[in-house]
């Protein structure tokens, strides 16, 4: 009796065993992990990226990627302790921050200046011509709002004084369509909605990448109890994204396969005008560039005091990026590219 159930019990351990050695890695161990963006720029798509060569599941995780239309509805959702990581910018994170949301933490960068453009039909030639006129941005606090303003001071135009007027569009689309129907007579675009609106007759008034204004357009967020808690589980993410950003710096193709999937767009003059541009100014190792969290700070400073007594390093954590670099996982990732 006991050598029968002992086999018995053999018998089912092995079947286990052998069971086990077929159940795809990570399928029972994957780690939750959902997060948040608000831009369909190029800035934005490393998630998408990594979403197409499975390199969630490469790093254990089981990744929920929501798309929220403005920063600002990813700082509240955040801060209502919904998902764990946002890949956000701007004002209202920081803003956010100063008046006393310092769970906020920022713990990699993507974007660190505007790249955004003004662009307008043939009646609007120059700067100038934006005077008493509207402007379409998504939302009133939002980066293209912003970029306007900035933009618009180095032409010597005061919004005020000026008698320009913002008119809040929602996303990029909204903003092509107000300036394709004449609801606004200008509109302030990024890649790929510039392109297209160059396509369509358009043209820039302002072409933002040459001013290479400064600000955390786009970074990779947390709050610091998740650290606590998850603090590996938001490594392997920040390893994923560390990944994707490479690959979107060095394999076109893949890029532009991506792209035109999310974008619809086929067109590969549009995906050129709308990368090219772009990728110079992203960060290749998810680096945090200190004076565009200033900008931002001196910004909030003009309408709540509170921003002047904060500093960019009392919202960023670079553990991960030192991690990275310490542990030679960034050597082994651009090894034989000197290039960045």
């Amino acid at each position: 009796m006991k050598n029968t159930l002992g086999h018995f019990l053999l018998s089912i351990a092995v079947f286990l065993l052998f069971s086990l050695s077929f159940v795809p890695h990570g399928a029972w161990a994957a780690d939750k992990l959902t997060g948040f963006y608000a831009s369909q720029a190029i800035s934005n798509s490393m998630p998408w990226i990594a979403q197409e060569i499975g390199l969630f599941r490469k790093y254990d995780l089981d990744f929920q990627l929501i798309y929220i239309t403005t920063s600002q509805l990813v700082t509240a959702v955040m801060l209502r302790g919904d998902g764990e990581v946002g890949l956000t910018g701007g004002a209202a994170f920081v803003r956010a921050f100063v008046q006393g949301a310092t769970d906020f933490v920022i713990i990699g960068g993507v974007k660190n200046v505007l790249t955004h453009s003004i662009l307008a039909g043939p009646e609007i030639k120059k700067t100038e011509d934006l005077k008493g006129k509207k402007i379409g941005v998504s939302r009133i606090g939002s980066n293209p709002h912003y970029f306007t303003i900035q933009a618009l001071r180095r032409f010597g135009l005061d919004p005020g004084r000026d008698n320009i007027t913002f008119i809040q569009t929602g996303e990029a689309s909204g903003t092509l369509a107000a300036l394709v129907k004449g609801g606004v007579h200008a509109g302030t675009l990024t890649a790929p909605a510039d392109a297209s609106a160059i396509a369509q007759g358009f043209h820039y008034v302002v072409y933002g990448p040459d001013l290479r204004i400064p600000y955390a357009n786009t970074f990779f967020a947390t709050r610091r109890s998740v650290i606590m808690k998850r603090s590996h589980v938001v490594g392997q993410f920040m390893r994923v994204m560390a990944e994707a950003a490479k690959l979107m710096h060095t394999n076109k193709d893949l890029t532009y396969k991506v792209l035109a999937r999310h974008y619809r767009v086929e067109d590969r003059r549009i995906l050129d005008a709308a990368y090219n541009p772009e990728i110079k100014v992203l960060e290749p190792k998810l680096d945090i560039r200190h004076e565009g969290l200033q900008a931002i700070l001196d910004e909030v400073s003009q309408t709540d005091p509170r921003a002047g007594k904060v500093k960019p390093q009392d919202f960023v954590d670079r553990r991960y990026l030192d991690e990275m670099q310490k542990d030679g996982f960034f050597e082994k990732l651009w090894a034989g590219d000197r290039s960045y």
